[in-house]
């Protein structure tokens, strides 16, 4: 038994769940998301948990209890807290501009890069050299934070680009003289 699968999943105030066969629509005061489980697996609501039921044990289906568990979880999390990623900007000359919904992000590059946030992400700049990544849907959040870091990832020398709030970039040593 998946030892994530078997725990049943809390509803908090102010979620409504809906279960249409394999659909779960989960409504909250961050907005709605929805689901489609796959057909080895039940999902019943009893009272304030939910509960993911598998209906046989072929590998297949025992790989993604768990993983269907924690969907859901992130679901229910998504709609009533919401999700959020602060990027740092760090080096001489790097820095952010809110155009908009969009960011426009100046990182030694001969031309501006323009990103465009997918449906369901908000972005804030935060001062020059802060990136907040706010939505509902935990994966868009980190596939838009991923994204933005993408353009100029942290290099181990100087440790210049742009890094998750927090991560730590492990230098090196740099090229000896002498």
């Amino acid at each position: 038994m998946s030892r994530i699968g078997k725990n049943p999943v809390q509803i908090p105030e102010g979620v409504k769940v809906t279960i249409n066969g394999q659909n779960l629509i989960a409504e909250g005061p961050k907005g709605k998301l929805n689901h489609e489980v796959h057909e080895n697996l039940t999902v019943k609501q009893d009272g304030n948990t939910i509960v993911v039921d598998r209906s046989n044990d072929e590998k297949f289906t025992r790989s993604i209890h768990g993983t269907t568990t924690a969907i859901i979880s992130n679901l229910i999390t998504g709609v009533s807290e919401g999700y959020r990623i602060v990027l740092e900007i760090v080096g001489v000359g790097y820095r952010v501009e809110q155009k908009g919904p969009d960011l426009n992000l100046i990182l030694g590059f001969s031309h501006p890069v323009v990103y465009s946030p997918p449906e369901g992400v908000t972005l804030k700049a935060d001062g020059q050299l802060k990136i907040i990544v706010e939505g509902n849907d935990k994966q868009k959040v980190g596939q838009a934070a991923a994204e933005i870091r993408q353009w100029r990832r942290p290099e181990p020398y100087k440790g210049k680009g742009i890094r998750y709030e927090g991560e730590v970039v492990r230098r090196k040593q740099g090229k000896k003289t002498g």
